[in-house]
């Protein structure tokens, strides 16, 4: 697969960057994404330099990935959990039904 040069801008400079065919468009959503976090952390905070206020962006969307993965557990536990809830409901059913047949 070929990479094509996708030129972004981040706060204000010019980056190209490699990029596999077909997600050009993706890589600029994450360079705007990444621009407004680093942004707002220029505009609300007392970071200076562009080191770090791109190390405070990524710490903060590592954070949100990873709270966001958290999430998801939770979530495909409770999932989980249900699904093995109405499955067990569904065995007992079933051996309740095939004792009846039995009598």
């Amino acid at each position: 697969m070929s990479n094509d040069t996708v030129i972004v801008q981040i706060m204000g400079k010019e980056y190209q960057v490699a990029c596999p065919a077909g997600q050009q468009d993706a890589l600029r959503h994450s360079a705007r994404y990444l621009d407004e976090q680093m942004n707002n952390i220029r505009r609300h905070g007392k970071v200076l330099g562009l080191e770090r206020i791109a190390v405070m962006a990524a710490l903060n969307i590592t954070h949100e990935l990873l709270q966001s993965d958290d999430s998801n557990a939770t979530a495909n536990k409770s999932q989980t959990d249900e699904f093995n809830r109405l499955n067990n409901k569904l065995d007992d059913a079933l051996h309740r039904f095939s004792q009846l047949e039995i009598s």
